[in-house]
């Protein structure tokens, strides 16, 4: 097992990066400490080596597991939200998440969920050949085991202000990546705590998903205008390192998304292509099951948007979907 690199930042936050699963290879969690104790930000997917990995820490820092007063959750991913139901059985914590991130776990990770069928339909639909839908439903049990148990929440409320370390923070609900995901703004030290809704040097992932929001892509961008309004001077996100470019990476960020429309848009003047066909034709043919889960839920997400906004036009022939530029 590799160590967790442990980062004591300003603003008595300390940054551990914990392990996960490639390409990303480790998560931001944030320990933040207070008069009554310790919250975890995120503390990161569940395996053997992770739990580990926190004793590790703990030890490090000298901080008694007793001493971890709640887990704050940005959102339902496992890469965040994995092991807080373990740490929750440790010592019986609060668990934070919003109502909707809470909806999308149990959507994804309930028992007798139907999240992997409806995602073999959902791309098959779209294009995606038989002979790699049918590899998804144990793609997607695989990270099972990343969440469980599933923890006893406490709801966030958008607009909330949520003591964190002694501090109070600014709760802000924004979609696109994740259903209900939560980020936390301290205004007097103008501080960021941003999950996945905003990256450095990275796009978080807008993937379309059954059963979730219809206009993902739609959702996230409404989302970064809405952060960008805010004052910061330096953010803590899910991947990556603490950055002080804020609003500019939202620009740039929204900037990206834009000119992706206008690439996919592109690709389906000259004739209609399904998702699969044009997603094939945008990303690297060498990617992952994973990599092109991934690929393919945002160029969905993408497609959708174009069809919002009166760019492109579905059809559908034989079950199967086709977009064409208007």
């Amino acid at each position: 097992m590799k160590l967790p690199e442990i980062t004591r930042g300003e603003h008595e936050i300390i940054q551990v990066k914990i392990a996960m699963s490639y390409p990303l290879r480790w998560v931001n969690s944030y320990l933040i400490g207070g008069s009554s104790g310790w919250s975890i930000v995120d503390p990161g997917p569940r395996s053997a080596d992770n739990e580990q990995a926190w004793q590790h820490v703990l030890d490090t820092l000298g901080i008694p597991l007793p001493t971890i007063r709640s887990i704050v959750l940005t959102h339902h991913h496992p890469d965040h939200y994995g092991l807080s139901g373990w740490f929750q059985q440790q010592c019986g914590m609060p668990v934070w998440i919003s109502e909707r991130a809470l909806a999308e776990a149990n959507r994804s990770w309930s028992r007798g969920n139907t999240a992997a069928s409806d995602l073999v339909h959902l791309f098959a639909s779209h294009g995606m050949p038989e002979e790699i839908t049918s590899r998804l439903p144990a793609h997607l049990d695989s990270f099972v085991p990343q969440v469980v148990p599933q923890p006893e929440v406490t709801f966030i409320q958008p607009g909330q202000m949520l003591e964190i370390g002694d501090r109070l923070w600014e709760t802000i609900e924004t979609s696109g990546h994740a259903a209900g995901h939560i980020s936390f703004y301290q205004p007097e030290q103008r501080l960021m705590l941003c999950g996945d809704a905003v990256l450095p040097q990275i796009s978080p992932n807008i993937s379309l998903v059954p059963g979730s929001d219809p206009s993902p892509l739609e959702s996230y961008l409404t989302g970064l205008r809405q952060l960008g309004q805010y004052e910061v001077d330096l953010a803590y996100p899910g991947h990556r390192r603490p950055f002080t470019h804020f609003r500019d990476r939202t620009e740039k960020l929204l900037l990206h998304h834009e000119e992706r429309l206008q690439a996919m848009e592109d690709r389906i003047r000259d004739q209609p292509r399904t998702g699969y066909e044009v997603c094939s034709g945008l990303f690297n043919n060498e990617l992952t099951l994973h990599q092109l889960r991934f690929a393919m839920s945002e160029t969905l997400a993408h497609l959708v948007e174009l069809e919002r906004l009166g760019r492109a036009v579905r059809q559908e022939q034989g079950g199967i979907i086709s977009f064409s530029a208007k």
